[in-house]
């Protein structure tokens, strides 16, 4: 122990007091000094008191004999009426196989900036004194050892007696944390009245707080407790200053604003050419009739004869029908139920139930937008206020609880509740790691600029309506919004959730931070599949609660998973059949009817077209898709199976993220076979999402913690900051992601630009 003068024996005074008390008899004369014998046995739990000087020394002999299993330890308490710093007074307490020593005064050992080497063990803790210098408002105590055990205890105390440096009492006071190789803990100098403090060192008789083993071997000579001293270096460095969270927090307004800047610049050139065109009257070449003269190049490259059950285009085509002197839509179904056979009488009328329309073996867009493009629209726009009201029942209650998280860290001290990267968790206010919640800012921008661009382009389209244009009736993708809009409130969310799991992160809110991100993969892969099939998209009801399944599924894999078989299994044949009762219904473009008997009709189809009669699916390239689909989902169940991995959420992540790649991969390879073109601004967008994701994984997979195991095992793995000396890897990769999520979206919005020319009767189904 060391110690300044005056604490040291105010702090022993206080256990000595009962033990004098008047009325206390005085040592027996047996126990007096023999010069013959300097040493004189002792008995625990009682005073001695004695004068030593340069030529004499007093010598206590105590006999204790420890039991097999057992963890104790012996507290001595030396109390010297002395005060000289020159003269102190020297005690050794000598052990069987190790020899402490202290003075009396204790002379505390000053930190400064320099690493101080020291060594510490159960019987010896050890406790230094930190006073803040006068330019300083902030610093960083960083501690390191080489070997992960034994299990120690690091503790940050205001100047007050008693100092608790014991197994049981080191958390009653200050700031601490367990720890096996390293150690941060960040201090502000307005958190102590007398600018200085105690750093206080404690090495656990075992090691379970450190994710050792709990189980004591019985040995018959219990001298393993001798053996638990533990090398420790400490450095206290000043921290940040406020200037650093100043340009922290411009740097990020800058980078994100300029998102805004290129958006503004990019519409203004589309503006300036719009207007040359318009002048130049290039704008298309017009047939006269109001009809756009393009070529059918899946038509002209299909065999003759393969075109059983087209639609004529003279008769059917619902651009056809449209009268230009109204550009009025014609009537078209606005309900989703068949219409029954007996219904029909002549073939013209054949052409108009759904049934024959989605079986043809060769689909053009023109077909699967038959509905009234008010009903669909209003169906779309249920996806953006039903994500809204999910937002706010999800947040509201997120919020308050880490804000209870919070707060019982800063009331506690207790800074194994939150798995921070604690060498660079910069604190503002009552906010332990401000840095990472700032990082999230990125999504909330971006994803507010989104929602500007969709706007722009629904009150563009909108007008167009208006004005009866009949490129917005009869030409390209049918615009529909609310998806869009759904997805750049997803973006927002995923960031206002990501800061409040990054308040404290830990495993009971990991999921706050990956609900909204399954909610992105999902409403992308809608977006996705409703271009070319605006008709036959999932409701938004079906799709939130197909969502909601998702995210209970992940909280029973993070709670059940790690070692529950049962549950795998179940996960894994859930997962499989889903992927069959999807593949099937995309297959047959949603005629066919989900039951319990489905997987048993299917298995008669299979084994009657393949099997029987050997025949070639009708629809070659969604039969290509859903095999490499199937393959891929039923190899992420087996994986689960086998490995059983412990972070469930992020591994239905990669589920989700695998399958929309898959399918955006396919979407851009059947674009380009159908001689379809990439524009400027989607090809600079795919080539912007591949590098920024790629960039941003790397960032991902540089983990700085982990809530996978006990809160020093994850310290082992925190680094130092990479940006300003403010943000770390992850906060690069919340930047990133960010970004990569945004130009993603731009992805989708603007990947069929080029069809905007291009009649739907003449855009190919895939």
């Amino acid at each position: 122990m060391r110690g300044c003068t005056r604490l040291a024996l105010l702090c022993a005074l206080p256990w000595l007091l009962p033990l004098v008390a008047p009325g206390r008899p005085a040592p027996p004369a047996a126990l007096r000094r023999d010069p013959r014998n300097p040493a004189r046995g002792a008995e625990f739990d009682r005073i001695y008191s004695g004068v030593v000087s340069l030529p004499t020394e007093n010598i206590y002999s105590f006999n204790y004999t420890s039991q097999p299993g057992q963890v104790t330890a012996v507290r001595v308490y030396v109390n010297s009426s002395s005060e000289n710093l020159d003269y102190p007074v020297l005690v050794v307490v000598r052990q069987q196989k190790e020899v402490l020593s202290w003075q009396v005064p204790l002379l505390f050992q000053g930190l400064t900036n320099v690493a101080f080497h020291f060594t510490a063990s159960p019987s010896q803790p050890q406790y230094f004194l930190y006073k803040f210098p006068e330019d300083v408002d902030s610093v960083i105590i960083k501690v390191v050892s080489t070997l992960a055990y034994p299990c120690s205890v690091v503790s940050v105390q205001n100047i007050m007696c008693p100092v608790y440096d014991l197994d049981h009492n080191v958390e009653f006071n200050g700031v601490y944390q367990s720890m096996t190789k390293k150690a941060a803990i960040t201090l502000q100098k307005k958190d102590f009245p007398g600018e200085q403090f105690f750093v206080v060192f404690v090495i656990k008789p075992e090691d379970y707080a450190c994710g050792g083993s709990f189980f004591i071997q019985e040995k018959e000579n219990q001298t393993w407790n001798l053996q638990r001293a533990k090398n420790l270096q400490v450095t206290i460095v000043p921290s940040i200053k406020g200037s650093v969270y100043v340009k922290s927090i411009l740097l990020s307004l800058v980078i994100f604003f300029s998102f805004y800047l290129g958006c503004l610049f990019v519409a203004f050139i589309h503006y300036i050419r719009f207007r040359r065109k318009s002048t130049d009257g290039s704008f298309g070449s017009n047939d006269g009739s109001g009809n756009m003269s393009v070529s059918n190049p899946i038509a002209a490259s299909t065999p003759e004869g393969s075109n059983y059950g087209a639609i004529d285009e003279s008769s059917s085509s619902p651009g056809r029908q449209m009268s230009s002197s109204d550009g009025r839509q014609p009537c078209q179904s606005d309900t989703d139920s068949s219409v029954e056979e007996s219904d029909f009488d002549t073939m013209p009328d054949i052409e108009s139930d759904k049934n024959i329309i989605r079986t043809k073996m060769f689909l053009y867009l023109s077909d699967l937008s038959r509905k009234d493009r008010r009903i669909v629209s209003k169906k779309y726009k249920i996806y953006f206020w039903n994500i809204i009201t999910i937002a706010v029942f999800y947040a509201l209650p997120v919020i308050q609880l880490v804000i209870t998280y919070q707060t019982v860290v800063n009331v506690t001290g207790n800074q194994d509740i939150c798995y921070y990267n604690f060498l660079c968790a910069h604190p503002l206010g009552v906010l332990s790691a401000f840095n990472n919640i700032l990082s999230n800012l990125g999504h909330v921008l971006l994803g507010c600029l989104f929602l500007l661009i969709v706007l722009h382009r629904d009150i563009v389209h909108r007008r167009a309506l208006e004005a009866k244009d009949i490129f917005a009736t009869e030409y390209g993708i049918p615009k529909h919004f609310g998806l869009f809009y759904a997805m750049g409130i997803a973006l927002m969310m995923e960031g206002v959730l990501s800061a409040c799991y990054h308040v404290c992160p830990n495993y009971s809110n990991f999921q706050f931070d990956t609900s909204f991100m399954y909610m992105i993969a999902g409403l992308c892969m809608l977006k996705l599949y409703q271009t070319r099939h605006p008709d036959i998209n999932a409701s938004a009801y079906a799709a939130y609660a197909s969502f909601a399944l998702v995210i209970t599924l992940t909280v029973l894999g993070v709670v059940f998973g790690k070692n529950g078989m049962w549950f795998w299994l179940t996960f894994s044949a859930v997962h499989i059949l889903a992927s069959l009762a999807l593949s099937t219904q995309i297959y047959y473009m949603g005629r066919f009817k989900i039951d319990w008997k489905m997987f048993r009709r299917a298995a008669v189809v299979f084994y009657t077209d393949c099997i029987q009669q050997r025949s070639r699916p009708l629809y070659m390239d969604r039969m290509v898709l859903l095999i490499v689909g199937n393959l891929v989902n039923w190899s992420f169940a087996l994986f689960g199976l086998i490995y059983r991995p412990r972070d469930f959420a992020s591994y239905m992540l990669g589920i989700f993220i695998c399958n929309l790649l898959l399918y955006l991969a396919f979407y851009i390879i059947m674009k380009l076979r159908s001689s379809e073109k990439i524009l400027l601004i989607p090809s600079f967008c795919i080539v912007a999402t591949a590098v920024v994701w790629a960039a941003a994984l790397y960032f991902f997979f540089q983990n700085l913690s982990s809530w996978e195991g006990t809160p020093a095992e994850s310290r082992e793995k925190n680094r130092e900051c990479i940006l300003l000396d403010f943000f770390d890897d992850h906060d690069v990769w919340h930047f990133l992601s960010a970004t990569a999520l945004f130009f993603s979206f731009l992805v989708l919005l603007t990947l069929d630009d080029d069809l905007d020319l291009v009649r739907r009767d003449q855009i190919p189904v895939f």
